[in-house]
């Protein structure tokens, strides 16, 4: 047997006419009453029983209705819920984020949007590296990362977008020497003791060529941190200046100041990482609705 069988059952038991249910069905008389038949011969009994004017439920008849429609309601159930996690409605969203992410206001923004468009949907975060966001989605254990772009290779199954762009400035404690100028340049701060997020591997290297450039001489790092409210601690204490995104002006620290950087080069990029092939429908949705707001 199968549900459109159990659907038509139904129609019969609740109409107690055959050509009424027909008619309801949208379907010919003999039709309808081949398949009720067919139905009884594979219960084993008869579920009406027949008259001229009507038909009615037998005692088997009247057992099957109670399960019968207890399996279509079912059925149906399932069918909306799974349109409903197609079309992103419901199930969960797992973001590895780094925390830059959120000091940029980004990711926050991309929750409170998807938050209002789809309630019913769980969003579990993970701070952790860019790196090792990667790693994770391939591992199953986040859908989408956030991190700063670095220059990391990621897997040929994943994609990097970048979905975010930001000026330089550089964070420092209130009491440096330099925190009475109304702005830095790339020729005041070249020799000052820096301290920035450490990277791995290739894309260390890479981070570094890029800042050597963008100073026009060797950078002097004091302290290399793998987070970001280190980075800002650090600064904050004295122990180095920080290039951090403009945005970071947002997060007051006792003792720590914000300044414009001119004449530089380098722009603090945010990347989403993501499955090429992705297919969860909360997931999409959370990707669609990010590439709505960015910021360049």
């Amino acid at each position: 047997m199968d549900l459109r069988q159990m659907r038509y059952f139904l129609t019969v038991a609740e109409e107690g006419h055959f050509g009424r249910a027909a008619q309801r069905l949208n379907i010919v008389q003999p039709a309808l009453s081949m398949q009720i038949k067919s139905l009884e011969e594979e219960i084993g009994g008869s579920l009406f029983l027949r008259t001229s004017r009507k038909v009615e439920l037998t005692e088997a008849g009247r057992l099957f209705r109670r399960e019968a429609g207890l399996a279509v309601a079912q059925a149906e159930r399932a069918k909306t819920l799974v349109q409903r996690s197609l079309r992103g409605e419901t199930g969960r969203v797992r973001i590895g984020f780094a925390g830059n992410a959120v000091f940029t206001g980004k990711l926050l923004a991309d929750m409170r949007t998807f938050s209002a468009a789809y309630p019913q949907v769980e969003l579990e975060l993970r701070e952790m590296g860019p790196q090792l966001q990667g790693q994770a989605i391939m591992a199953g254990e986040i859908d989408v990362g956030y991190c700063p772009e670095m220059g990391f290779d990621v897997d040929d199954q994943l994609s990097a977008e970048r979905v975010g762009d930001w000026p330089m400035m550089i964070a420092m404690a209130s009491d440096h020497p330099l925190a009475a100028q109304p702005f830095l340049t790339t020729g005041m701060i070249a020799a000052e003791p820096l301290v920035v997020y450490a990277t791995e591997g290739a894309a260390d290297a890479g981070q570094l060529a890029q800042l050597r450039q963008a100073l026009g001489a060797e950078p002097n790092i004091s302290h290399r941190v793998s987070s970001t409210l280190s980075v800002l601690i650090l600064a904050a204490a004295g122990q180095g200046l920080a290039m951090v995104p403009a945005t970071f002006e947002q997060v007051p620290l006792p003792g720590l100041l914000y300044k414009p950087l001119h004449d530089f080069n380098l722009r603090a990029n945010m990347t989403i990482l993501q499955r090429k092939q992705e297919s969860t429908g909360a997931v999409l949705a959370w990707l669609a609705l990010s590439r709505l707001d960015l910021v360049f």
